[in-house]
């Protein structure tokens, strides 16, 4: 390759288009604080999304961070090592401790059949990750909460648009938590949100993300400023216009590289779910002792040639210095995770992902198979 290609590139609007919003702020002298444009876009994506109630903040982990505090989060948590380090980072910050639990190596979410064995009289909730945008099986997940009386909160950071059944996956748990960062499929440069069910859970979202003030001289909790800006509100609106067909573009290209790498021996391509509207989030190949090269020396070998694929995720969180002392993140508890770890590597996928590229980077590893 003549050029660079990263495991993603942003969803940017046409410039032209963004201009008359700018003018509109500019206008206005509206910049922050719940202006036109902000509430605009929650209402816009909660219809988008098909979700009663959405409260925009200006990151994911903030928004992930003040979920934890809405939903009255105590004592342990459980949640999968297979991850983005927010995940367990936002706990940590809420004083709570992480228990990890293994995954299913199918689906790279949480284990149902593995839950209730880590539940202790600590347990006061359950943190899944919709990997990949793949749904958690969340029926199992809410009976399992239902029984032991937890509280359910989604980390949907990659499930931006996802639906099982046609029913949108961020209508699942007690609450579910969207990330907008730049490299998602939807993105306001950095931005998040939260999903709630009902109009009092998002009066209370909305003053803890602005210091917990309910008017002028009244706060009633102690909020942060997690508010997003007209700027970032602005972009996301206009970026809402260009969703549907980035979606189809992302779609095209996850099946071009199934037909262009299908067949290759100890490269294991992922299959999306029966009944599920996907989001084409991710391309990841699970490279198995049956190929010529480790997952590594593929990473290593595509980096050589300009091809900067991702080791989604590696290392695992819980191996991380804060995480390595709590209980039971050995590798034999965290067997399935720690191998998907190892064996995992998430390819260019995007909006506009050249063919030619794609070909390129099946050469490459059919070159090695």
């Amino acid at each position: 390759m003549n050029k660079n290609i990263f495991v993603t590139s942003p969803l940017l609007p046409p410039l032209q288009e963004f201009i008359p919003y700018l003018e509109n702020i500019w206008s206005s002298q509206i910049l922050t604080n719940n202006g036109p444009y902000h509430q605009q876009l929650e209402q816009q994506l909660a219809e988008y999304l098909d979700v009663e109630y959405l409260s925009l903040f200006n990151n994911g982990t903030l928004a992930l961070i003040a979920a934890l505090q809405v939903a009255g989060v105590t004592g342990e948590v459980i949640t999968t090592p297979y991850s983005f380090v927010a995940t367990a980072h936002s706990l940590l910050w809420n004083g709570l401790k992480p228990v990890f639990v293994d995954i299913d190596p199918e689906t790279f979410n949480l284990d149902p059949g593995k839950i209730e064995q880590a539940i202790t009289p600590q347990t006061t909730a359950i943190l899944p990750v919709h990997c990949y945008g793949f749904p958690c099986d969340t029926k199992r997940i809410s009976d399992i909460a239902r029984a032991h009386g937890l509280k359910v909160i989604y980390d949907a950071a990659h499930a931006f648009g996802v639906k099982e059944n046609n029913r949108s996956v961020l209508r699942e748990g007690d609450l579910s938590i969207l990330s907008f960062h730049a490299t998602k499929v939807f993105n306001t440069v950095e931005g998040g949100a939260i999903v709630c069910h009902d109009a009092e859970t998002k009066r209370r979202i909305d003053y803890i993300k602005n210091f917990g003030f309910e008017n002028e001289t009244t706060v009633v909790t102690p909020g942060i400023n997690g508010k997003m800006n007209e700027v970032q509100a602005a972009y996301g609106l206009l970026q809402l216009n260009h969703i549907d067909r980035a979606l189809e573009q992302r779609g095209d290209a996850f099946r071009r590289y199934h037909a262009l790498l299908s067949g290759i021996k100890g490269i294991s391509l992922v299959k999306v779910p029966e009944a599920i509207t996907w989001n084409y989030a991710y391309y990841p190949v699970r490279v198995t002792p049956e190929y010529s090269l480790s997952r590594d020396e593929l990473y290593e070998r595509l980096r050589d040639k300009h091809i900067f694929a991702r080791r989604y995720f590696y290392p695992l969180i819980s191996e991380f210095a804060m995480y390595r002392s709590l209980e039971g993140v050995d590798k034999h508890n965290l067997a399935a995770a720690h191998q998907t770890a190892e064996q995992i590597i998430c390819l260019p996928l995007y909006a506009g992902l050249e063919e030619e590229v794609q070909i390129a980077i099946a050469d490459i590893i059919r070159s090695h198979g």
